[in-house]
């Protein structure tokens, strides 16, 4: 196959502004090199940082995102780019981890996902939010997350 499934791509292979908000961000996807074949597809961010809609202070949280693929594949640096788009936004926790759920199956259509945002304590509660799109597919080996509930998390 000699086509170039990375053409078209604005963000990958230079000088990228960061976007200031989470809806300026663009996702960008490339076709799946192996749409026979289930597999899972993990991005695990340990320094996702956003801030409390209320006071505005830094909250912070240790995502993990699994999915499996349909036609596309999200492109890595988009994505870091669209979590990092986070770092001056306030929103809940809920809101956060749920949003950037939805809007991975929004762009990819993935036969499955999930995310799992583990989030450090505010008030001294931690507060950890999961989204998931069904029941995984069978035949797929998806890991656990093993995160470990909040016990000095890192």
């Amino acid at each position: 196959m000699t086509e170039n499934i990375y053409a078209g791509l604005t963000q990958l292979g230079g000088s990228t502004v960061q976007p200031k908000t989470p809806e300026e961000a663009v996702l960008e996807r490339v076709p799946n090199p192996n749409p026979g074949d289930p597999y899972c597809v993990r991005f695990t961010a340990p320094e996702f940082t956003s801030l409390c809609p209320i006071t505005g202070q830094p909250d912070f949280a240790h995502l993990v995102i699994d999915y499996v693929p349909g036609d596309w594949l999200v492109e890595s640096k988009s994505l870091k780019l669209f979590l990092t788009s986070f770092r001056n936004h306030g929103a809940f926790h809920e809101a956060c981890t749920v949003g950037i759920g939805k809007r991975l199956v929004d762009e990819l259509s993935p036969v499955w996902l999930r995310i799992g945002g583990y989030w450090y304590p505010r008030g001294g509660i931690p507060i950890d939010v999961f989204f998931q799109t069904g029941e995984p597919p069978k035949g797929v080996w998806i890991p656990s997350q093993d995160v470990p509930t909040y016990r000095g998390r890192g």
